[in-house]
């Protein structure tokens, strides 16, 4: 009885950490925000659309979160769909739909040979100090190192649909909410986990990694 009083209590702890904590193939319920966490940051490290995490858990359009706020991960199964609007807008405003290009886009740092890895993303090459540039334009939503494995990242949002992101800066240039111009120089490049000079980038279209070869420019 003893043997199995403990198995109950070792399941129940496991089963409380397992919401505050992701495993592998399994997406946690619940997130715990910590010191510079943003929405967006959150759904990017959880491969989560920002709005769906900000409709989930009530948070307004500023988007404002608190440290040791309890953040679900997950749709509330309880609560009710949104209702759709009964009388459709005649001339909707255009937007990024599934499946197009989204805005122009360009190349984020002077590169050679790009390698794509697991997740969506590429490394591109280059020496220490180059210049990283913003893809296309936007507004940075995240700069800081509070995103476990991407070292100094800075993320921008492109209209409603899509993000991208910059990792393993060397330095950031920019600060959260700032405007920025397609092109315009955001960072430097620092060092990839290899230990050698590299720029991890990725493009996110509602929260999903897509292939940045498929929007980049050709290099000719």
């Amino acid at each position: 009885m003893r043997g199995a009083g403990r198995i109950c209590a070792l399941s129940l702890l496991l089963a409380l950490l397992g919401g505050c904590a992701s495993t592998a193939g399994d997406q946690p319920e619940l997130y715990i925000v910590r010191p510079q966490d943003t929405v967006y940051s959150i759904a990017w490290r959880n491969g989560l659309d920002f709005r769906d995490l900000a409709r989930w858990n009530n948070i307004g359009p500023d988007f404002r979160i608190r440290v040791g706020q309890a953040l679900r991960l997950t749709p509330n199964p309880a609560a009710p769909a949104p209702s759709k609007p009964q009388t459709p807008q005649p001339h909707p405003a255009p937007q990024s739909m599934p499946g197009s290009a989204g805005p122009a886009w360009e190349w984020p740092t002077d590169q050679a040979a790009p390698r794509a890895v697991q997740g969506g993303g590429i490394i591109l090459s280059g020496r220490l100090g180059q210049d990283v540039r913003a893809a296309a334009a936007g507004r940075v939503v995240y700069a800081g190192t509070g995103i476990r494995g991407y070292g100094n990242l800075i993320i921008i949002k492109h209209g409603e649909n899509w993000l991208t992101a910059y990792a393993h800066n060397r330095e950031s240039l920019v600060h959260e909410g700032q405007e920025i111009s397609m092109g315009q120089v955001i960072g430097h490049m620092g060092e990839g986990a290899p230990g050698k000079p590299a720029l991890y980038f990725e493009i996110r279209r509602n929260g999903k990694p897509v292939d940045p070869l498929k929007y980049l420019p050709i290099v000719k």
